[in-house]
């Protein structure tokens, strides 16, 4: 037996490559049936429509439809009331004719071909019930003010229950508080009532979902009567005596009105929500509170209702069973119930149904229905509808549990598979089949598509396939030189190509090629990348008077081959239909505004792949009325020029109107009407108060100057212009600026500078006298006119020169000229670096050196070096990698570090002096090899053979080794139900180990796994894993026998089954050594040494024979290696240890414990009545006890001094004003 379990371990590993996804069989070709559609396995239908029960399923050839009822064959010919749809299964019953409680049954639909049969789930018919309420008379409810009440609803059960809600006579919800509050079963509690609470008119309501109606209940009348009301009502009869006090009801500490007593159970399944509700009556109310007792409430998922009454959790899952503790407290007291929740779980898929398989003969192939519930489900098999064990026998076909195997199909083989599923809370049946075919490649995915995309984002390129055997999936673009695999493309396993952030180049054709062994299919798409919307000026704040005008801006950029739509909104809404509103290509304008117009207005561009937005506020305010004054001036007049000069003259003017708003400056502005026609500059600024201005002026020019006012509203218009007033040309006040010169070519010298405007030429004839030479050597000048630059040819590569440009014309020349440097033109580099030497730093780090090139040899400015690198091959496999790099390291270096490298391989390198002409000759290719460095993390971790105490790890090496592998390190750690880890094991395995056995583990424990490899240089990262050691049910109900004393324990069973490998034993790791104490007078000294590399470090300490191993005490002793423990109770022993945690407050490293006795120290004995404070204290309980006796004396001597202390006294006679008996009424008081 236990060689036939590995031979199908063996096999199923062997076939696990074959595991079938989803495939989507084209309708054209051969298929068993495929349900698509069918009713929920509850059905509830309106008794008051037709009943259609859908069964809708595809196949080639279309399948045929048949129906069983209660289990038995429903022949739809013999029902006049039945009819199926054409093509299709769907039962439509005419409940016109007859009852639809008549129909009420499980039905059961099968779809079946030539090639298989599919069946549905069984689809359970029942018909919506709405009942009416029973006719009952409630009599009115008198409560007195404080007590709590409960109004019963108690609605009739119907299908689905009703939906419960309190009204009145008004249609009016009545209003709920933490004192008034709906239960779960629609009942009304009152922590405790008001003399508001009464009312005739509490009335309970329930709706049924499916028929829509609500019935109601009788009218609750409540009356609550406050002590006052009761004395006066019966002081009637008692001749005035006041039967109760004046005060309600007494407050009273909670008390639960349900749930009753101490704790209760709930049950729950997995995957539905769970509500508990703990309502408290008392006075004043209570307030209620939820804990878990065993860990904390899953905060996402849970919520409280009806004002903390109610929890509720939805999407329960295993975690949340436990105990939960609701509480009520007022300021009198606490109650508190406990609720212990049970969590199953009807059957639910673990890794998702059955897959349809399609296979080529002679393939192999896997059909796994894996499944989970609370209990554990049972798994049955059934093909074309009959039990597994019933059909046919098939040699390819091996059935282990919840998994079939197929090896070698043949053509005929196929057909359709059930998987049932079942526990006590329901089952699962899932439909899968195993179609056998020949078919070449085809490319699913429509021809020449065309996909478009925002620059920046994620690009997925469809190329759906369909072929048996499963077509292998590649992807070119354009010119197909080579496949598309590897960044920036992601190749998804149903044929997809992503490119995770598409940019403009990778715009294109691209084609996906589909092949099997039978042929290869190729298909083309096109892939668009659009730039993306922009909105580049938003609207503004705007605060606009009412009546005004206000415009919002809203300019957009958006991809040229995009249709953009823009859209406003105000207040998040549609604008109002508004003719003041008008709508433009890039702006919102809306006139005579108003205070509705105030809120935030949005502007939305839309394309088809995009959009932005950007929103603005809008504030009206009111209008606020315009003084007379507030005017600008008017323009000044009468511009006269005096004092006339080479190169000045003197403007006057005269004022304007300044209407009320005193002048604050006069703005000068001339017209150069020879050179800027038409063009008005401003030239100078004058305080308000002179009428007169000096101006300086320049010579060419002709000036024509005109005023401008400014007040405190605003400029005046400008004044009419003076006349024209000619300056004599002079010879330029300044030269050219911007003088460089440069080369364009390696025997040449370009001076370029930026010529003088005409405003500066200072007269006719502009030119420019360009002088040049070499550095010591003569100079030379030549003339140029209407130009800016002049090529001086010939000259010796990159030789320094000394330029500059002076300016003349007509009347002279300028002023002497700067002298600029430039160079002539730059040739490649002539040599290499020499004496290049590189030293590896580490595994990923080498620094590269050189010899600096002479200046002559550069030929040019020195750029910087570049070091071109690439690498040979891995040492540990002799594959090449000729993917060259280049560093480039700007400025004069003599070094540099090539960061990155792989470690454990062989480098090539050589480097280049480059210019602003480009690089210069390599200098002589060196290799070097970079050590090893720590491997990256194994490639796989899986878990087999769970135990009740052992589980069986293996893995693969890494795939990035960076050396040679001398060992792994294994840890793992126990997890507990609240998440919170246990201590850490550790184990060292060999480099050739790849399995590992680890025993003596807790059964039915959810365990931590994190494995590395190491290198010479260390550990590399860990890969993790989790797993649960199982249940040995045999062995719960055993006791564990101690052999040696013969001692019998049952508390916690202990399973052992022999590893199937000889187990590692674990190495014991700990980072404390030398752990010291010594007792002082101050305390205790612990002394230690510790190498870990934890931050977190305590000392923790407990009493030697504490029976609470929770009450360790620890003190944080980061970076230090000594601790006085103070505050050791004398004459008691302590246990001792160091703990290192890590970042979640686990522990994962502790000493060995260290008991530390701490001597007793004689106490000193004090007599108590000798001290000053005790006699004090007797004095000032002497005190109060006398002043407490005056007071009651007091108290005593005045009683009978009162009306009502008369009374007391006549009500001691017995026979005082006895009851009538004619009248049976109360005497009276005389």
């Amino acid at each position: 037996m236990m060689e036939r379990r590995r031979m199908d371990a063996a096999l199923l590993v062997l076939l696990l490559g074959h595991l079938a996804t989803a495939l989507e069989v084209p309708l054209d070709l051969p298929q068993p049936p495929t349900i698509t559609h069918q009713s929920p396995k509850d059905y509830i239908i309106d008794p008051r429509e037709n009943i259609i029960i859908h069964c809708e399923a595809k196949g080639k050839p279309h399948p045929s439809f048949s129906w069983t009822r209660n289990g038995t064959h429903f022949d739809i010919d013999q029902d006049p009331n039945v009819t199926m749809k054409p093509h299709s299964g769907t039962l439509v019953v005419d409940i016109s004719r007859a009852k639809a409680e008549h129909y009420e049954s499980v039905y059961q639909c099968t779809a079946r071909n030539k090639h298989g049969t599919a069946v549905s789930n069984n689809i359970v018919v029942q018909q919506s019930r709405s009942p009416l309420w029973s006719k009952e008379k409630i009599k009115p409810i008198v409560v007195q003010e404080g007590v709590s009440l409960v109004l019963p609803c108690r609605p009739p059960a119907g299908l689905p229950p009703p939906i419960i809600f309190w009204m009145d006579n008004y249609f009016q919800r009545l209003p709920q508080s933490s004192r008034v509050s709906q239960s779960l079963n629609g009942d009304l509690y009152f922590s405790n009532v008001l003399k508001e609470d009464s009312r005739n008119d509490y009335i309970c309501y329930a709706r049924f979902p499916y028929t829509q109606t609500i019935q109601q209940k009788q009218p609750i009348t409540v009356k609550v009567l406050s002590m006052d009301a009761i004395n006066d009502t019966m002081a009637a009869f008692y001749n005035d005596t006041d039967l109760f006090s004046e005060e309600p009801a007494d407050e009273r500490k909670p008390i639960f009105l349900i749930p009753s007593g101490p704790s209760s159970s709930k049950t729950v399944l997995r995957g539905q929500v769970l509500e508990m509700e703990c309502i408290a009556e008392g006075l004043p109310t209570p307030e209620i509170s939820w804990t878990k007792v065993s860990g904390d409430l899953p905060a996402k998922r849970t919520s409280f209702l009806h004002y903390q009454r109610t929890l509720r959790i939805v999407n329960v899952s295993e975690s949340d069973a436990g105990d939960y503790r609701c509480t009520g407290r007022n300021r009198l007291g606490s109650v508190h119930h406990t609720i212990h929740i049970v969590v199953n779980a009807a059957p639910y898929w673990i890794s998702g149904a059955p897959r349809n398989l399609v296979l080529a003969p002679g393939e192999n192939g896997v059909l796994t229905c894996r499944a989970s519930g609370t209990p554990k489900p049972s798994v049955t098999w059934a093909m074309n509808g009959i039990p597994i064990e019933n059909s046919p026998k098939d040699l390819s076909r091996t059935v282990d549990k919840d998994t079939i195997i197929f090896t070698v199909v043949q053509t005929g083989s196929s057909a359709v598979y059930q998987c049932n599923v079942s526990n006590d809370y329901g089952y699962l049946l899932s439909n899968a089949f195993v179609n056998v075919l020949s078919e070449p490649p085809r490319v699913l995915t429509p021809a020449n598509k065309v996909y478009q995309v925002i620059k920046n984002h994620r690009a997925l390129m469809d190329c759906a396939s369909f072929g048996s055997p499963i077509p292998n999936i590649t992807w070119f673009k354009d010119s197909r030189s080579s496949t598309l695999d590897g960044d920036p493309y992601i190749l998804h396993d149903n044929g997809t190509l992503e490119i995770h952030v598409a940019q403009a180049h990778n715009s294109g054709k691209y084609t996906c090629v589909a092949r099997n062994s039978l042929g290869i299919y190729e298909n083309h798409i096109y892939l668009e990348v659009k730039e993306p919307t922009r909105i580049l000026k938003q609207p503004e704040y705007k605060v606009v008077q009412r009546g005004r005008s206000v415009v919002f801006e809203c300019k957009v950029k958006h991809d040229p081959s995009l249709i953009p739509t823009m859209t406003w909104l105000k207040d998040d809404g549609e604008l109002p239909d508004d003719e003041r509103l008008i709508v433009d290509a890039d702006s919102l304008t809306i006139s005579s505004v108003t205070e509705n117009d105030s809120g935030e207005y949005t502007c939305i561009m839309n394309t088809t792949l995009d959009h932005d937005s950007a929103s603005a506020q809008l504030t009206v305010v009111e209008a606020t009325p315009t003084p007379a004054v507030d005017e600008r001036p008017d323009p000044p007049t009468d511009l006269e020029l005096t004092d006339q000069k080479k190169r000045s003259v003197q403007l006057t003017w005269t004022p304007g109107d300044e209407h009320n708003s005193p002048i604050q400056k006069f703005l000068i502005q001339y017209e150069d009407i020879m050179h800027h026609r038409g063009h008005w500059h401003n030239l100078t600024e004058v305080p308000g108060t002179k009428t007169t201005a000096h101006l300086k002026l320049s010579p060419y020019v002709h000036y024509t100057f005109r005023v401008l006012a400014h007040n405190g509203v605003d400029f005046s218009r400008p004044s009419v212009p003076s006349r024209v007033f000619k300056t004599d040309a002079a010879a330029p006040d300044e030269n050219p600026t911007g003088v460089q010169g440069f080369g364009t070519e390696h025997d040449n010298l370009v001076i370029s500078w930026k010529p003088l405007s005409g405003f500066q030429s200072n007269g006719p004839g502009l030119h420019y006298k360009v002088s040049w030479r070499p550095v010591g050597g003569e100079w030379t000048t030549v003339t140029v006119a209407n130009n800016s630059k002049f090529t001086v040819s010939g000259t010796p590569t990159f030789v320094p020169y000394e330029i500059k440009v002076l300016a003349a014309n007509d009347l002279g020349d300028g002023p002497e000229p700067a002298i600029a440097h430039g160079y002539s033109g730059e040739d490649l580099p002539i040599a290499a670096p020499e004496n290049v030497q590189v030293m590896v730093m580490n595994s990923t780090l080498a620094e590269v050196h050189w010899d600096p090139v002479p200046s002559k040899l550069i030929r040019g400015h020195l750029k910087g070096f570049k070091v071109h690198y690439w690498r040979e091959h891995s040492l540990h496999k002799h594959n090449s990698h000729h993917m060259e790099q280049i560093l480039v390291f700007s400025g004069n270096h003599s070094h540099g570090m090539l960061p990155g490298l792989h470690p454990f391989s062989l480098y090539s390198f050589n480097v280049r002096v480059y210019n602003g002409k480009g690089d210069g000759p390599p200098s002589h290719t060196q290799q070097f090899e970079t050590p090893e460095g720590v491997p990256g993390p194994p490639t796989s971790l899986t878990v087999t053979n769970p135990s009740p105490d052992s589980l069986t790890l293996e893995w693969s090496p890494p795939h990035v080794r960076n050396g040679r592998i001398t060992g792994y390190s294994l840890k793992y750690q126990p997890v507990n139900n609240s998440n919170e880890l246990g201590p850490v094991e550790e184990l060292a395995l060999p480099a050739n180990e790849t399995s590992v056995t680890l025993s003596n583990l807790k059964y039915n424990t959810r365990y931590k796994f994190y494995l590395n490899a190491k290198t010479v240089r260390g550990a590399g990262p860990t890969i993790p894993q989790e797993a649960h050691t199982i249940i040995d049910e045999a062995l719960i109900s055993q006791p564990d026998v101690d052999l040696g004393t013969g001692n019998t324990q049952t508390s916690h069973p202990i399973a052992r089954s022999p590893p199937r490998h000889p187990p590692h034993k674990a190495l014991p790791v700990s980072p404390f050594g030398n752990v010291t104490s010594s007792v002082q007078e101050g305390g205790a000294l612990i002394s230690w040494e510790y190498w870990g590399p934890e931050k977190n470090v305590y000392v923790e300490y407990i009493v030697e024979n504490s029976e609470d191993e929770e009450e360790w005490q620890k003190e944080l002793v980061n970076g230090s290696q000594n601790i006085m423990l103070k505050g050791l109770k004398g004459g008691l022993a302590y246990r001792v240890r160091l703990v290192a945690k890590g970042h979640h407050d686990q522990s994962l490293h502790q000493s060995k414990e260290l008991l530390v006795t701490v001597p007793a120290v004689a106490s000193r004995q004090v007599d108590i009545a000798t001290q000053g404070w005790f006699i004090g204290l007797m004095c000032a309980i002497a005190l109060l006890i006398l002043i407490l006796l005056i007071i009651c004396f007091i108290q005593r001597n005045k009683g009978g001094k009162y009306p009502v202390k008369e009374k007391e006294d006549a009500h001691t006679d017995p026979e005082f004003q006895p009851m009538k008996d004619d009248d049976c009424t109360f005497g009276e008081y005389r």
